[in-house]
């Protein structure tokens, strides 16, 4: 825990991806239950190699940068 008393880690989402281009490094994950997409770039997949398929489950996190939101700390 921090000294706010709020825990340091992030809530992990379960979800699938929807695109990504392996020759690029980006693509999109969509959590489940939601519309909206998340941008995901290949630094932050967990996983040797680091690549992603269309409709495969993943869990991550969600941070908000830049303007939108992004995935970080992807696992297949």
């Amino acid at each position: 825990m921090d000294d706010r008393g709020t825990d340091e880690a992030e809530a992990r989402v379960k979800g699938f991806v929807q695109s990504y281009n392996r020759d690029k490094g980006y693509g999109f994950l969509v959590p489940y239950g939601a519309h909206d997409t998340v941008y995901v770039e290949r630094a932050d997949i967990e996983a040797d190699p680091r690549v992603l398929s269309e409709e495969q489950q993943v869990t991550f996190t969600i941070e908000f940068a830049d303007g939108h939101f992004v995935a970080r700390h992807v696992q297949p």
